[in-house]
């Protein structure tokens, strides 16, 4: 049975972000979730693929391969993190009222963000590879306060509010809650002689070089995921990602669609008509494309395996050239008579034979004028 799309499994739009995905995915696994639904069958098939939609969509990097190549970019990866029936239904009440309220437990570990770069290559640097440094901003520990946010010689205290706790609970009548620290805002501690050099913040903004090596074949759109050099993870959390996007300059002579180059090649009126031989540049140097007699504006001649491998695997593609046949300008007095003579050497030997196109057109226009009767 063919796997449904995982936007309508979580009934949102390929536009949701990642709130409305996140939201989307707690109320189906609040209704279908095994621990309230014991022994149905259908309710577990729903919570499980609702689970693999989720862990597909709310990763960045395995939702850009699934919005571009549907379930085959991501067979393999989805699902493995929920085989076993997923989280709990306490977990997941949990974590819904905890961002009701606000909360996270003493503690908690936070990931860092992860951080997007746009990186600019020319076709040649795209389709061969390369290796390139980049400089980013981002943040990392003050060295001065070591990252506590406290000024050298003091610690940050236990907060008085909470106790250490990073939330507090409030009694309103037959239910407590708990809510994050006013005081604290969570983190248990507070910062009497905050840092001077990083304002109690514990990070400071710091330029960083890094060194992306970038597959041959890659194309705009493509991602190259740095693992861990996004922005620092709070309490000792692991650092986010970054994830260079690519984005291929326009070429002065070629095109790229996919694996194939296109490109135009303009040829004079002698060389159409009577066919001839000229150099045409591709990605690996000049070829030799033969023009036959009578060629017209617009025809594709194919030069095999001079397009791009892609990134993804598969032999390269074509370069597909089109002919555009190039009127003259800047005659002569000696040239246009010359041209003069040639046309009237066409219309004594009927011009309509060395000119079919011109001449069904032509004909076709006298019908239509006269079927309008005007």
């Amino acid at each position: 049975m063919a796997k449904r799309d995982y936007y309508e499994v979580l009934g949102i739009a390929r536009t949701a972000d990642d709130k409305e995905i996140k939201r989307a995915y707690r109320k189906l696994a609040m209704k279908y979730h095994p621990d309230r639904n014991p022994g149905d069958q259908e309710s577990e098939e729903k919570f499980k693929e609702a689970s693999e939609a989720y862990e597909v969509l709310s990763d960045e990097q395995k939702r850009g391969a699934y919005d571009q190549f549907g379930h085959a970019g991501v067979d393999g990866q989805a699902g493995a993190g929920f085989g076993g029936g997923g989280a709990s239904f306490a977990d997941i009440f949990g974590d819904v009222f905890g961002d009701i309220f606000g909360g996270a437990a003493r503690g908690r570990t936070t990931r860092g963000a992860d951080l997007r770069y746009t990186l600019e290559l020319d076709l040649e640097e795209a389709v061969r590879g390369t290796t390139v440094k980049i400089r980013v901003p981002g943040h990392v520990d003050c060295e001065t306060c070591g990252g506590s946010g406290a000024e050298k010689g003091t610690q940050p205290e236990t907060c008085s509010t909470c106790r250490g706790a990073g939330q507090i609970r409030m009694q309103q009548g037959f239910f407590s809650v708990q809510q994050t620290c006013p005081h604290c805002r969570g983190a248990g501690k507070v910062i009497r002689s905050p840092c001077k050099a990083c304002h109690g913040m514990g990070q400071v903004e710091e330029e960083k070089t890094l060194s992306v090596k970038v597959p041959p074949g890659v194309d705009t759109g493509d991602r190259i995921r740095l693992a861990g050099e996004g922005e620092p993870g709070v309490s000792g959390g692991p650092a986010g990602d970054l994830y260079v996007q690519v984005a291929v300059r326009e070429h002065r002579i070629f095109a790229r669609d996919g694996r194939n180059l296109y490109c135009e090649v303009p040829i004079s009126i002698i060389d159409a008509s009577l066919g001839g031989e000229l150099e045409v540049p591709t990605l690996d140097g000049r070829v030799k494309l033969k023009i036959p007699p009578e060629t017209q504006t617009g025809k594709l001649f194919r030069l095999r395996g001079k397009g791009v491998a892609p990134v993804r695997g598969g032999g390269p593609g074509d370069l597909l050239c089109r002919v555009v046949v190039e009127t003259p300008v800047n005659l002569t007095k000696r040239q246009k008579d010359l041209l003069d003579e040639f046309q009237k050497t066409l219309d004594e030997s009927n011009g309509s034979q060395h000119a079919p196109r011109k001449s069904s057109w032509f004909e076709g226009v006298k019908n239509f004028f006269e079927d309008m009767k005007f």
